[in-house]
């Protein structure tokens, strides 16, 4: 089962291998990811577990894309510990031999293909490299797949990053170590990522680039193991002890000291198993380590690492499941959307655009569409409160005494009167200004139709946002500019039909209308607030009227000098009497500039009683037919028409072919969507053997 599980991983890392490394890939898959410095033995950690030379050498970076190293256990039945023992007990014949057949490395950009060299597989690595980075020394986060079969090792997975360098070298860019930095930030930072910290032990710990990057992602050091590397370079007296202990800086997985081939020992030719045992020598007859010998070595590494990965892929196999399935419905939903590949006509293809514009449309406006925001109003809605909470409301709010005072209601009622002063208020002057008051509320009305027009061009560009519009970007533009031309032709025939609706209530004034106050109710309204009846005192003993003259006398209301303060009163004031025998003409501009007198007083209050009650009649009525006469010859026009129109302009263009060309961004994403669903379903189906 074991064995099983890390083989699933290492499928779910060759499928998904075509996205390439770091943030591109949508599952995070457990893996042990090694980093340190160029000059920690990182690459020599490695061969250690493999027992293989295998990898590049030399100076500078030599590891310049990730290397996932899969190393597969031919012989599953046996022992885990069983493997162990026999890494030490290979012999030079039987281990290190080239051509030998239990051993051999397969490449996931050759398949088929089998490496029993080792020499080849290093020469591979390099050519591969070159491939994607050049000769200049460059680095690329495209990963190179190994998977390399042994009965001498344990079914481990790990990915080998280029190792942190400070000064360019060579063709290198100027900013390789950020680069460098980056790419493996951005396999390390990830939740599922155990880090394989490599470091010199003859050099301070605490100047580790490998342990400083492991603690920027992993701070309390809970998934990160280190590895102790030169332990038998250090100074007589010195060991890593108190490092073992976790006194100096504390790791979840603690660390392992391994010893590595140093450079005479490679001109040497000195094999990786004789190293192995001169290894597992070393720490036995150390006098720091001999008592802790079987934790030391890379033995031990090779199973501590074993264990931990299994761990890590039981924990988190479930949730891999789960981000598989989730991220496959996302991209074949995308894909959805995005159609297939360019195989229908133009026509068709304009028509299918129409039809379904035309019913996100029409969903939309009434209220059915596919998805419905419980954050904020759309669509018809939005046209709704246009219509019942800033219409109304503008409407409502206009004042027909804010523009109009009462002088100004004297002079209309003089005016309307001609040469003979009226003996009773003329109902002229009420319409003259009742009908200046409604002509204000044509503004408003206009200003309703150019807000519904707007809330009906955010229509068309929340449907037209959609990627299935995308796909033909031409057809797409053509279609928003004739339907923006639709409705301002729509805005015409609309317009005129709501400023015929303030016409036809400014032309005609309906003295007779039910709800209009009648003239003697208003006459009595200003009478009563002008003369108010005497209130008649009453016998406390008998309840009884008193007789007049025990009644309390009402002040008499003094008789005004109606020559003095008249409508005229300014202009004949003057107290010179040969000036008023002399009859000067009138001015040329002649206003009332005398103090009203109670009866023009009282006039001019019943009129403003009658404007503001027929005023608020034709409020009501205008409040309820715009919105009417907007839904009639705009909203519903355009819900019936538009269809036919749009066929009318677009499906019989004579530009078709170009419009329906798809964008090469919609393309490209097709080309990325169908391998994302390729690349996902192989996955689904490996990790659901499990």
């Amino acid at each position: 089962m074991d064995e099983t599980l890390i083989a699933t991983i290492n499928k779910l890392q060759d499928a998904l291998s075509p996205l390439g490394g770091g943030s591109s890939s949508p599952v995070d898959l457990p893996q042990i990811t090694v980093v340190g410095s160029q000059s920690s033995g990182k690459s020599s950690v490695l061969e250690n577990i493999v027992g293989r030379d295998f990898l590049p050498r030399g100076t500078g970076i030599v590891t310049r894309r990730p290397l996932v190293l899969q190393l597969i256990n031919r012989r599953a039945n046996k022992p885990a510990q069983e493997d162990l023992i026999s890494i030490n007990k290979t012999t030079e014949s039987g281990g290190q031999s080239e051509n030998n057949a239990d051993e051999w490395g397969e490449f996931l950009h050759l398949p088929g293909k089998k490496f029993f060299n080792f020499e080849e597989i290093r020469n591979e690595i390099v050519r591969e490299t070159d491939a994607k980075t050049g000769k200049n020394l460059g680095i690329s986060p495209i990963p190179i797949n190994l998977r390399i079969y042994s009965p001498h090792v344990l079914t481990l997975t790990l990915v080998d990053l280029p190792g942190l360098t400070k000064v360019p070298v060579g063709d290198q860019p100027k900013d390789i170590e950020r680069q460098i930095r980056e790419m493996i930030m951005k396999f390390i930072s990830k939740p599922n990522a155990i880090v394989l910290s490599v470091n010199a032990a003859n050099t301070d710990l605490a100047n580790s680039d490998g342990l400083k990057l492991a603690r920027e992602v992993d701070p309390e050091g809970a998934r990160t193991i280190g590895v102790l590397t030169k332990v038998d370079l250090m100074d007589e007296g010195t060991d890593v002890i108190d490092i073992l202990a976790g006194r100096v800086i504390p790791l979840r997985f603690g660390y392992v000291p391994v010893i590595n081939r140093g450079q005479k020992d490679i001109e040497s030719k000195k094999t990786i198993r004789e190293a192995l045992k001169d290894e597992s020598s070393f720490f036995e007859n150390h006098p720091s380590y001999k008592a802790k010998a079987h934790y030391c070595g890379t033995p031990y590494l090779a199973k501590k690492l074993n264990g931990i990965l299994l761990h890590h892929i039981k924990g988190t196999l479930p949730d891999i499941k789960m981000r598989i399935e989730n991220s496959l419905k996302k991209y074949e939903n995308e894909l959805s959307l995005l159609g297939p590949e360019m195989s229908e006509s133009p026509t068709s293809i304009a028509l299918s655009m129409i039809t379904n514009f035309t019913k996100d449309y029409n969903g939309i406006l009434d209220g059915e569409a596919k998805e419905l925001s419980s954050h904020e109003l759309s669509g018809g809605a939005r046209i709704s409160f246009v219509f019942h909470e800033i219409f109304k409301n503008g409407i409502t709010s206009l004042d027909p005494f804010d523009q109009i005072k009462d002088t100004d209601i004297r002079t209309i009622m003089h005016n309307t009167s001609g040469s003979a002063p009226s003996l009773f208020v003329g109902t002229q002057a009420f319409e003259v200004l009742v009908k200046q008051q409604i002509r204000r509320m044509e503004d408003p009305s206009i200003r309703c139709i150019n807000l519904i027009f707007d809330e009906l061009t955010r229509i068309l560009n929340q449907i037209l946002s959609s990627p299935q519009y995308s796909r033909y970007p031409a057809l797409k533009e053509q279609l928003s500019q004739h339907f923006i031309q639709f409705l301002r032709d729509a805005l015409v025939p609309t317009n005129k039909f709501v400023t015929d609706i303030i016409k036809s209530e400014e032309t005609y004034v309906n003295t007779a209308h039910p709800d209009l106050l009648k003239g003697s109710q208003a006459m009595a309204i200003v009478e009563d607030k002008f003369h108010p009846k005497p209130q008649v005192a009453v016998d406390p003993k008998t309840g009884k009227p008193l007789p007049p003259s025990q009644q309390p006398q009402q002040s008499a209301t003094p008789k005004e000098d109606e020559n003095a303060n008249g409508f005229f009163g300014g202009f004949f004031s003057s107290k010179n009497k040969k000036r008023l025998q002399s009859m000067e003409a009138p001015p040329p501009t002649l206003r009332a500039t005398g103090a009203m007198t109670e009866r023009e007083t009282m006039e001019t209050e019943v009129i403003k009683l009658l404007i503001s009650s027929y005023y608020n009649i034709v409020k009501r009525t205008v409040t309820d037919l715009v919105p009417k006469a907007i839904m009639f010859k705009l909203i519903v026009f355009s819900k019936d028409d538009i269809q036919k129109v749009l066929i009318e302009r677009l499906y019989n263009s004579k530009d078709l072919g170009e419009l329906v060309k798809e964008n090469e961004m919609t393309i490209q994403k097709r080309k990325e969507c169908l391998k994302m669903v390729e690349v996902l379903k192989n996955a689904s189906e490996i990790v659901s053997s499990v």
